[in-house]
């Protein structure tokens, strides 16, 4: 299976990046006879920007050009399109053991200076296999201003065959003074069809399930994914979907609130706990605190600011899983107001469409789109660090 199989739905980019593949591989070809080759007026350059929708498949591009750019197949001395998948280039790099290929993300809320100082330095090396280095940064809207600016002189000049490869939901969430020295490729969401077929195909998920699954998440590759092979994550997705007929007084607000943010701080619990039980006990171990042993003395300041990272991690992960529910919530009233006005598109609930007519029968456009505005505003106020209980609690106070 070719490195590009996964890019569903995206043949456009696909092309484009199988192309500049090809010109990569002329490049070093040419370096390797000894001529001095450029990359001036190629398909290939330094600096890439991956951008948007959530579920488009951002990172999944960037990992496959980047396994492309290490391919080995035979193939390519007679012509053929880099990314076989099956080299040793290609299947190391997507595993995540090739020596010149490096994937940053970060569960944190932001990327700092200092991560940002140190990724910068390791990329001046020169590729271990003498083809590229690649290193994709699959959170680069997550940067801060500082770290944005760390990153800049690295993306000016790069060193002669390191690629940075950058993924954001859209342009805006990078430095202006970064994404203009960027080549940018826009993504667009896949097909329904597209993510069943390759949920099918790829995971050996049900046909029926499958669609359902991409129909429910609006080809969301990810989360369809995890829809289809998930049950818990079905049974939350279900506990989502009930809270508009939840909703009657204020009684019933305050509660489905509090439902709502215990289960996505117990998600990130859930996620966090063996994580952070492994990361502890590898750096006690490193300290020579193992098996219950003491702390040596000076190193408490170790183990407080991997501390400090887990909570911020957790933090994050909690407001993901809110983030997820409010978008299953604006799903369901996008719903509604397509039944209010007389639309037969098909329902992302699927399974909730009684609930959905029931809803649309009982209420008018306009307050379908205010209580569509009051999750949009519960997201901004989660963005803005507002406490998750208070947001939640205002939402379903206007949902009322």
């Amino acid at each position: 299976m070719a490195v590009w199989d996964d890019l569903v739905g995206q043949d456009r980019v696909a092309e484009q990046l199988a192309a500049a593949a090809r010109d990569a591989h002329a490049y070093v070809a040419a370096a390797s006879g000894g001529a001095e080759p450029e990359l001036s007026g190629s398909a290939m350059t330094h600096a890439w920007l991956f951008t948007g929708p959530p579920g488009s498949g951002r990172s999944t591009a960037a990992r496959a050009f980047a396994a492309a750019l290490q391919c080995l197949s035979p193939d390519l001395a007679l012509g053929g399109r880099p990314g076989c998948g099956f080299c040793d280039g290609c299947h190391t790099a997507l595993i995540g053991t090739h020596a010149d290929v490096e994937v940053i993300r970060t569960d944190l809320l932001t990327i700092g200076v200092k991560e940002t100082r140190d990724l910068v330095r390791r990329a001046q090396l020169s590729p271990a296999g003498g083809r590229w280095q690649a290193i994709v940064l699959e959170d680069a809207d997550r940067l801060t201003e500082g770290a944005g600016n760390v990153l800049l002189k690295a993306v000016e000049e790069p060193a002669p065959r390191t690629v940075w490869l950058l993924c954001a939901p859209s342009t805006e969430d990078v430095l202006p003074t970064i994404r203009s020295r960027c080549r940018h490729l826009a993504l667009r969401t896949p097909p329904v069809a597209a993510v069943a077929d390759v949920l099918i195909r790829r995971d050996g998920v049900e046909p029926d399930v499958a669609r359902a699954a991409a129909q429910a998440t609006q080809g969301h590759i990810g989360r369809a994914k995890r829809l289809a092979t998930d049950e818990q994550a079905r049974a939350r997705r279900a506990a989502v979907l009930r809270l508009p007929e939840r909703v009657k007084d204020i009684g019933g607000c305050l509660r489905a609130a509090q439902e709502l943010v215990d289960a996505a701080a117990a998600d990130a619990k859930q996620l966090a706990e063996e994580l952070d039980e492994k990361e502890t006990g590898e750096l006690r171990a490193a300290l020579g605190a193992a098996d219950g042993k003491r702390l040596p003395r000076g190193t408490a300041g170790a183990m407080k600011e991997l501390e400090d990272r887990q909570k911020r991690r957790a933090t994050r992960t909690q407001r993901d899983a809110l983030d997820l529910a409010l978008t299953d919530l604006t799903a369901f009233y996008r719903d509604v107001l397509a039944r209010q006005f007389g639309s037969t598109v098909a329902l992302a609930g699927g399974e909730s469409a009684a609930a959905v007519e029931r809803v649309a029968a009982a209420s008018r456009p306009e307050q379908t789109l205010r209580r569509m505005e009051a999750v949009l505003d519960c997201r901004r106020a989660l963005d803005r660090n507002v406490a998750p209980l208070l947001a939640v609690e205002a939402m379903t106070m206007a949902l009322r």
